[in-house]
């Protein structure tokens, strides 16, 4: 059995914490003591050991309480649902980071950003000795392996959505013959 204090301890986590888990029915102790505090279990200790994992993926605790609750397995649909989310909050997040870019208009920040443009891009593989077509073939394989990640990757060299889906066509058509 453990207090409200070495749980929240344990897991670096407030005792206020705790007490809204409690309150919200996402953690509830297992016991009282005659002085009323509250004890957790190693079944509880667990359980808690679960919602950290959970919130160090970044869900919230809705989602987790809905994993812990439920009587099916609903563990990978959730967390399908979160990397569906994260994909779709970096891809706004490079956008915003292209546009500040822009708006700055300094080349030196490039490296500080730790991006890359399509320019940049085409200069390394051409200075590694592709040449157009090599590239063209570099396309139609990513897209043909992973053409969700291919689409993030163009985003990510600050290409824009007409761009993008020629060069997605175009792979396509080249897979296609």
């Amino acid at each position: 059995m453990v207090t409200i204090g070495k749980l929240a301890k344990q897991f670096n986590i407030s005792r206020s914490t705790l007490l809204y888990y409690d309150k919200i029915g996402l953690l509830k102790p297992s016991g009282r003591t005659s002085a009323d505090y509250r004890i957790y279990t190693h079944e509880d200790v667990d359980r808690m050991a679960q919602i950290s994992l959970y919130k160090e993926a970044g869900l919230s605790l809705d989602e987790i309480a809905e994993i812990l609750d439920s009587l099916d397995d609903q563990l990978s649909g959730v967390l399908e649902r979160r990397l569906d989310q994260l994909n779709v909050e970096m891809s706004r997040i490079r956008q915003r980071q292209q546009f500040i870019l822009q708006l700055l208009g300094k080349d030196s920040l490039l490296k500080k950003a730790k991006v890359i443009n399509k320019q940049q891009w085409v200069q390394m593989l051409s200075a590694s000795g592709m040449d157009e077509e090599a590239m063209r073939q570099w396309h139609i394989e990513f897209e043909r392996t992973l053409p969700e990640a291919h689409r993030d990757f163009l985003e990510s060299l600050g290409l824009n959505d007409e761009e993008i889906e020629h060069i997605k066509a175009y792979s396509h058509q080249s897979m296609a013959s």
